[in-house]
């Protein structure tokens, strides 16, 4: 249901969009609620612009208490990435989220039984093969969490931030609780883990650049020049906007707010090892029901390991690309990790802007090309292993 905004809150969110420092952004924020109507159709927006303003309160009061400078506009859950993907560690407290960081990752973690014994996000590197995972131990997950509770925010924040999660559950416990309540705290903050049935992108441009919809799928319940229209109410005059799939004008308004994110989502059911696990393992397969993958694993005995790696590799979507220089007869080694469907294109600019300045041409070798190696242009598709040799006027 859209949310049928008023002119006066349409141009008191303008003022949020411009808005520079966390304090002036939560002054607008607050302004900007006076102007929205309490309906069914603005409970998500709402709820969205009260985290926000939480979340930048609770930072400028802690900045405050220790007596430091300028906020960065939220509690430390923008932890920055390394690595190929950032992936969320979280789960409830004492599912063993600190055993797996220290079995997986090279990161100094204290293991230990007392409950929520982790304040802070820790971040750590796991080892896939050539490619390596940052992995972020969120705080753990509690019954509203969602609503600030504890360290609430940091937690689903540094979901909302990652490229995907793991949701680790207690084999020794009743798995499909532990799971509703993460979904459950995960979904109030409009962080889903189920592929929605379409995705709105929006590029905000510089002015002047003019509005531009590019639609790759099916608008459900409205036409391009209602989107056209709800953009432009919004004063989203210079932006480009990628919809595809299938969605609705309350998609695209979901997009505006950025209000609702997908991640990819890997279940990890740890304590394999322990009694019951494998007829509760039997029952979290029975309810999930091949809709996640899921990880048995036993982070005390390093098992399972190899398993998670592959699983997130999959679940991320990303692909391996190695280069070569023209004329030498090795690769790098060194891949780069690119997003499934990414183009020459793609890795030319994470080469070098010069690169994609001069480029002519590149040459591809391939197991999947029935012949290799192929030359190629700018919008050839990479696929996971290729070797590519790309070739400049320079």
């Amino acid at each position: 249901m859209p949310t049928n905004l008023p002119p006066e809150a349409m141009d008191k969110w303008e003022l949020v969009e411009a808005a520079h420092s966390p304090q002036e952004k939560m002054a607008a924020m607050i302004e900007f609620l006076k102007y929205v109507p309490h309906h069914k159709g603005t409970m998500k927006l709402r709820g969205e612009m009260n985290r926000k303003i939480s979340l930048i309160r609770a930072d400028l009061d802690k900045k405050k208490r220790m007596g430091t400078g300028k906020s960065s506009g939220g509690p430390k859950m923008f932890i920055e990435k390394q690595g190929s993907a950032q992936v969320a560690l979280i789960g409830m407290t004492n599912v063993g989220k600190s055993c797996l960081m220290k079995a997986t990752t090279n990161s100094k973690v204290l293991v230990t039984p007392t409950p929520y014994s982790t304040h802070e996000p820790v971040p750590g590197i796991m080892t896939y093969g050539d490619v390596q995972f940052q992995i972020i131990e969120a705080p753990a997950v509690m019954e509203g969490s969602a609503d600030g509770r504890a360290a609430g925010h940091v937690t689903l924040g540094l979901a909302r931030n990652a490229d995907g999660v793991i949701l680790m559950i207690d084999l020794s416990r009743d798995p499909i609780k532990q799971l509703e309540l993460i979904l459950e705290e995960m979904e109030k903050s409009r962080v889903l883990v189920n592929k929605p049935s379409g995705h709105v992108d929006i590029e905000r441009r510089h002015a002047g650049s003019a509005l531009r919809i590019i639609l790759i799928g099916k608008l459900l319940d409205c036409s391009m020049q209602d989107v056209e229209d709800l953009l432009r109410s919004y004063k989203l005059n210079d932006a480009i906007v990628k919809i595809s799939g299938d969605i609705r004008l309350d998609d695209v308004e979901d997009a505006i707010f950025e209000t609702t994110t997908y991640k990819p989502a890997v279940i990890v059911a740890n304590k394999l090892d322990l009694k019951d696990a494998a007829a509760n393992l039997r029952i979290l397969k029975q309810y999930v029901n091949g809709k996640l993958p899921i990880i048995a694993m036993s982070c005390e005995q390093k098992s399972g390991i190899p398993e998670l790696g592959k699983a997130l590799f999959d679940s991320l979507k990303v692909i391996r690309v190695y280069t070569k220089d023209p004329g030498s007869k090795q690769d790098t080694g060194h891949p780069f990790v690119m997003k499934y469907g990414a183009t020459i294109n793609d890795l030319a600019k994470n080469i070098h802007k010069e690169m994609l300045e001069n480029f002519m041409f590149a040459m591809v070798w391939a197991k999947r090309l029935p012949f290799s190696p192929k030359k190629v242009g700018m919008n050839f598709v990479l696929g996971d292993g290729d070797v590519v040799e790309i070739h400049t006027r320079l």
